[in-house]
């Protein structure tokens, strides 16, 4: 079952791995595991690649903690595919490596590794990691630590692990935008939302065993592709298609209302006609998911009035609290998780709380975060029974 992930995109030229550092490199990416297990297996992806991706080799190792290179000492694992030791991924496509007999604690660390002897052809990643990544020279993927390696703070070609876990264990997909994605959270702390919940899960002894993955994209729209591919364009791959999934809790809407009005007001039927069409997005997620037996919570879009990137006026507002509405009304999402309730300042609704607020008064901060995790009913959100 999936115990961590992360949605894929093409890394914009900024974030991309330069030339110098794309080819016979070792890449050793941490990844903080929501559910621990006695086996693992990572799916290495080359989505949005255009010639095959060849991966030289590949070991996995516990991490003693984030932020550094080092792995724990006797924990280090070579992975296969197939039984061998090299993989060619096709274009579009990503594999799995066969399990491997590890050890890994629920909310542990877990070092990946990966030697690219060429550069991927067109690279598949995820930018927004908030976490640590390395990247050296030649082939070091059994190495107890990376001396001299570069620091990055982005994931390439890695996009799920999975974990041997008990039977009763079961995923919660987290899908979003930016806030999601942690925008704002510290680096390296692991206090998203999505991991505030998982912490939750795990103190929890009535749903301990629950894991939750984290597909939230930066800038992502329900309905027109941004920096990655649109909801509706990547709900499969990303949500439905996660392992063990029972439940997923979408976040979306606040970069279509934000972008819509950016740089020049709206009139009335493009807000009206872009409100309905979010609606209608989240009906055809409704239906996909209820089609796969999975539940689905809609998570109430939170405030930003304030924003000096959006710059949102009151017609703006008044259209993400006419789609709450929707959100929150009996008959649509199996459940509601009211982000907008849990951060926003009770005393101004279309601001977030400042003390939930990172300083962008978009998103929200660690205590925002921590807030929004707060606000899930873990009892719901957990429960396998069919709908």
């Amino acid at each position: 079952m999936a115990s961590w992930g992360a949605a894929q995109q093409i890394p914009e030229p900024q974030n991309a791995l330069p030339a110098a550092q794309a080819g016979d490199v070792t890449l050793r990416q941490i990844v903080h595991l929501s559910l621990g297990g006695k086996r693992v297996r990572v799916r290495i992806s080359n989505e949005f690649g255009t010639q095959p991706l060849v991966v030289g080799a590949a070991h996995i190792a516990r991490a003693p903690k984030p932020g550094t290179s080092a792995i724990v000492p006797g924990s280090d694992a070579a992975l296969r595919f197939d039984g061998r030791e090299t993989v060619t991924i096709p274009a579009g496509a990503a594999y799995f490596s066969d399990p491997v007999a590890l050890v890994v604690q629920d909310g542990g660390d877990l070092a990946i590794s990966l030697y690219l002897p060429k550069a991927a052809a067109q690279q598949t990643g995820h930018p927004g990691s908030r976490s640590t990544s390395f990247v050296m020279s030649g082939n070091h993927v059994g190495d107890a630590s990376l001396a001299g390696a570069t620091a990055i703070e982005h994931w390439y070609q890695i996009s799920d692990v999975d974990v041997a876990a008990p039977a009763d264990a079961r995923t919660v997909v987290a899908i979003g935008d930016s806030i999601t994605d942690g925008h704002a959270s510290t680096v390296d702390g692991n206090t998203r939302w999505p991991d505030q919940l998982a912490a939750r899960f795990r103190a929890d002894p009535a749903a301990r065993d629950v894991a939750v993955v984290n597909t939230g994209i930066g800038g992502n729209r329900v309905l027109l592709d941004g920096l990655g591919p649109n909801l509706m364009a990547r709900f499969g791959r990303d949500a439905l298609d996660r392992d063990g999934a029972v439940s997923i809790i979408v976040l979306e809407g606040v970069n279509d209302l934000g972008t819509l009005t950016r740089d020049h007001p709206a009139t009335a039927a493009e807000l009206a006609t872009q409100r309905d069409q979010i609606i209608g997005g989240f009906r055809r997620l409704i239906e996909r998911a209820h089609a796969r037996g999975l539940r689905i919570y809609g998570g109430t879009i939170t405030p930003f009035v304030g924003s000096d990137y959006y710059h949102p006026d009151a017609a703006v507002d008044a259209d993400r609290r006419a789609i709450n509405a929707w959100i929150r009304a009996p008959g649509h999402f199996d459940g509601v998780v009211d982000f907008d309730r849990a951060v926003r300042d009770p005393a101004h609704p279309e601001r977030l709380l400042p003390a939930y607020d990172s300083g962008d008064h978009l998103h929200p901060s660690n205590a925002g975060y921590a807030a929004m995790a707060k606000a899930v009913p873990l009892a719901v959100v957990a429960e396998t029974a069919p709908r």
